[in-house]
């Protein structure tokens, strides 16, 4: 039975990977988790310099799921190359390493940095603010989406991963830009905005009014937003969003994407990654699967 999927030439033993800013960098899981299971491991954002992230409270519990702002908290790329890279390198799985900035030369910088590390692939997280286009995430600008996606594949000497953000009027539009910019794979859907409030406080659950919407309850508009892509452009997804069975994974598989990346399910199941994998096996094996390649984008 084979599980393996190809990335841009780059071979997972299976399709389950975490979701960047819920797995750290691998340390923080890897006394519940053995790595050595997982397809790939996606590290939580890396910035040219150390952010401190928002102020707090940064977390909300809403029905179905979670609210989040942190920020992008993150010590910064020569922390994460110093300490991070060694620490994966001792396991025998994929490192993807998601990367942010606030300007296009942000992202150019530690882009660079990775071009001679031991990592296999960069995703670009895309729903960061633009600082120098007044604030709008360059992801929510088809323009933006290609113009930065141009640039980091000029730079980039690892497969260009990129992150759209669902929180667009349509994401095929994205897509399309992305793939326009020379993008070799795509991964959806980041978080969707999303607010809560304390009543009995009469104040914003969390210090920045908004914060990213994750968990069970987008995973039908992420299923669909994944769906529509495959449909949309050649390349490679990988879908996330609410992901939290092998079920929910094969959902995605079956709507067109070659690999999962499990989320907000590790913060109450620290097993969830091992146990998709291990599930989605089981289900190949009582429906006589032999290749998972089968599966991928098997509903039209």
């Amino acid at each position: 039975m084979n599980t393996k999927v190809n990335l841009a030439g780059v071979e997972l033993k299976n399709p389950v990977m975490t979701a960047s800013g819920t797995f750290g960098s691998g340390a923080e899981y890897s006394e519940f988790v053995d790595l050595n299971r997982l397809g790939a491991v996606v590290t939580k954002g890396v910035a040219n310099v150390p952010w401190p992230g928002n102020p707090t409270p940064r977390i909300a519990e809403v029905y179905g799921g979670m609210l989040n702002a942190i920020g992008l908290q993150n010590p910064g790329i020569d922390v994460f190359v110093k300490r991070d890279i060694p620490f994966l390198k001792q396991y025998d799985t994929k490192i993807i390493v998601n990367v942010c900035g606030k300007t296009t030369e942000d992202y150019l910088e530690v882009v660079e940095r990775l071009g001679d590390e031991p990592v296999d692939l960069l995703e670009i997280n895309i729903s960061c603010p633009n600082v120098k286009e007044g604030g709008i995430a360059f992801g929510q600008d088809p323009k933006a989406v290609e113009a930065i996606t141009r640039e980091v594949k000029k730079h980039a000497k690892q497969p260009v991963i990129m992150k759209l953000s669902p929180n667009v009027t349509d994401i095929t539009v994205m897509a399309k830009a992305a793939e326009a910019g020379g993008a070799d794979v795509l991964s959806l859907i980041n978080t969707l905005t999303g607010m809560k409030i304390d009543i009995n406080r009469r104040a914003f659950a969390i210090a920045n009014k908004t914060g990213g919407m994750s968990g069970p309850a987008v995973k039908p508009v992420a299923v669909r937003m994944v769906y529509q892509v495959a449909n949309a452009v050649s390349l490679p997804i990988i879908g996330m969003g609410g992901i939290a069975t092998a079920e929910d994974a094969l959902e995605f598989i079956m709507a067109g994407a070659t690999a999962v990346s499990v989320g907000t399910a590790n913060f109450y199941n620290p097993y969830a990654t091992v146990e998709i994998a291990e599930g989605i096996e089981n289900f190949m094996k009582k429906q006589k699967v032999e290749d998972i390649r089968e599966l991928i984008g098997c509903v039209k």
